[in-house]
């Protein structure tokens, strides 16, 4: 089995397409001395990165690449055996009292061709299904840290807006807090709402230090998984639209049952463990194998000397395993216990990849609705923000009333931005544990970024 490498080549295809290149900022360091640090800027950049970074993965394509080695060695088994041998020997031969010494050589080049060997034919399809449950892990282990490196991403460019909406939310409660105190010191206002504008100044201030303190360990986590310093990043295209699910659940979970890689990876475990208990069984029958030799010698049993001769064999041996003491059955019941092991572990894994597709399904659903939910709050909260600086203008709502209508607006947009990054979030993990994400699937979203404005 060969895989469909629909992800890691294509994805590289297309980044050397959209590439743009790292950039490169000095660190200044004491003494004096700057480091070269690179810095990601687009989701492309830090994708790339990750893939040659990831420890993880690496060590996933080694064992792809030890399954590999073991099929070749299994499947070397089965293939021709040429072996040559050569002896030279002094020989002194003592009879009564006479003493002869003489010279032998001894040369031959032997063939032989396995005919019928069970266990060897058994272990070189476990070696191949062995190799191929090794590829599967590769492409999840690869899945599963690209969807990672976008979440990290877009958790950067949500924190990133949460700390700019505060910022504005803090300068426009300041600007508030100004007109207000204003107006108290021209007795127009009461001192109650000059300290709930100051209540709320204070307020907001302690939340811009936490949204600082999130937006720098999500940044830390990005460059955490891909050895990249984070740049200015691409923003998010505020005009985009993403796609809504059009199937149902089921569909996704069908999807996630024939094509998600772990359970793939499982099934070859259980099909490899099947074929070792063949192996095993092996042990029981014949083994058969060819045997053509030519040989070439001055010297005969035990080295007597004999005339120079020219001997070609061409023969078949069979060998018939009759007893061994019990070691076979308690191999084959070793064998049997393992493919025990992995049925099992192929059922869990697919009771868990239903379970976290089903959640994914349920976790974009719901972003979608709420998504269109925080677009039209953050409408009216806009409408009634408006309509509350009008009216404390005329005299005819209080400043707390502005100051609520000011909280309730930047949360809306924070609340916004929180959903669409989540949508997009989510539509990638769903693609994940169905096993259908693609290198397509990560340009579409890498194109969905715009470059920031200087």
């Amino acid at each position: 089995m060969r895989m469909k490498l629909t992800l890691l080549p294509a994805l590289c295809l297309s980044l050397a397409s959209f590439w743009i290149a790292p950039t490169f900022a000095a660190e200044p360091e004491q003494g004096g001395v700057s480091t070269i640090l690179v810095e990601g800027s687009t989701l492309e950049d830090f994708f790339t990165a990750a893939i040659d970074y990831s420890p993880r993965l690496r060590i996933a394509e080694e064992r792809w690449n030890v399954g590999t080695a073991r099929k070749k060695s299994a499947t070397g088994q089965l293939l021709p055996q040429l072996n040559a041998n050569g002896s030279v020997s002094d020989n002194t031969q003592d009879v009564m009292d006479l003493s002869r010494k003489y010279r032998g050589e001894r040369y031959s080049v032997q063939l032989t061709q396995v005919l019928f060997n069970w266990q060897a034919f058994a272990a070189r399809s476990a070696a191949a299904l062995a190799e191929d449950q090794a590829e599967a892990e590769y492409f999840a282990e690869l899945s599963w840290l690209l969807t990672d490196v976008a979440e990290k991403y877009f958790n950067v460019l949500q924190a990133e807006d949460a700390v700019t909406s505060i910022r504005t939310e803090l300068e426009a409660v300041s600007n508030q807090l100004e007109q207000i105190q204003r107006l108290y010191d021209l007795q127009s206002a009461k001192i109650t709402d000059l300290y709930a504008a100051q209540a709320r100044q204070a307020a907001i201030q302690a939340q811009q230090l936490d949204m600082e303190s999130q937006l720098a360990l999500a940044r830390e986590a990005l460059r955490a998984v891909t050895g990249l310093q984070v740049g200015t990043l691409f923003r998010l295209d505020e005009s985009i639209t993403i796609p809504p699910l059009s199937e149902s659940v089921e569909v996704w979970l069908e999807r996630a049952r024939s094509s998600n890689q772990m359970i793939q990876a499982r099934q070859y475990a259980m099909r490899a463990a099947d074929k070792r208990i063949s192996q095993q069984r092996g042990t029981y029958m014949p083994r058969v194998t060819l045997i053509a030799q030519q040989q070439l010698s001055d010297i005969g049993f035990d080295n007597m000397p004999m005339d120079r001769t020219d001997t070609t064999y061409v023969g078949v041996d069979v060998s018939i395993p009759l007893f061994a003491g019990g070691s076979n059955r308690a191999s084959v019941s070793e064998a049997t216990a393992l493919h025990g092991i992995a049925q099992n572990e192929l059922r869990q894994v697919q009771l868990e990849i239903v379970e976290s597709t089903r959640t994914a399904y349920l976790q974009v659903k719901s972003s979608e609705l709420r998504t269109q939910a925080a677009e039209k709050l953050y409408e009216s909260t806009e409408l009634s923000l408006t309509s509350m600086q009008r009216g404390f203008e005329l005299g005819a709502v209080t400043s707390v009333d502005v100051l609520n209508a000011l909280r309730d607006r930047f949360q809306a947009e924070r609340d916004l931005q929180r959903t669409r990054y989540e949508h997009i979030k989510f539509s990638l993990l769903l693609k994940r544990e169905a096993g259908t994400l693609s290198a397509d699937d990560l340009i579409n979203v890498g194109a969905w970024l715009i470059e920031p404005q200087p």
